[in-house]
């Protein structure tokens, strides 16, 4: 059984119309229920706040590039043969 992180559930059906859900949830996350089973959760901008977005420096975006190099490189291996 998995417990959910917030008392507020609906259905993959209900998704048909998400207004109708975020509105209900007055501003709180919602869990997704597919066949009783959680699929996953709805988090309306409201209940993260403000978010501050920044733009990353070269040296972070290179950092990052350099730290996933060992991950991608058979992707871009396969992908250089096409």
């Amino acid at each position: 059984m998995t417990r959910l992180a917030t008392p507020n559930i609906c259905t993959m059906t209900e998704l048909r119309e998400p207004q109708k859900v975020l509105d209900r949830a007055n501003g709180q996350p919602v869990a997704i229920l597919k066949n009783s089973a959680l699929v996953g959760y709805i988090v309306p901008a409201e209940a993260v706040g403000q978010v501050e977005h920044r733009v990353a420096t070269l040296e972070e975006v290179m950092d990052v590039l350099e730290r996933s190099r060992e991950e991608v490189q058979p992707v871009l291996d396969y992908l250089r043969d096409k």
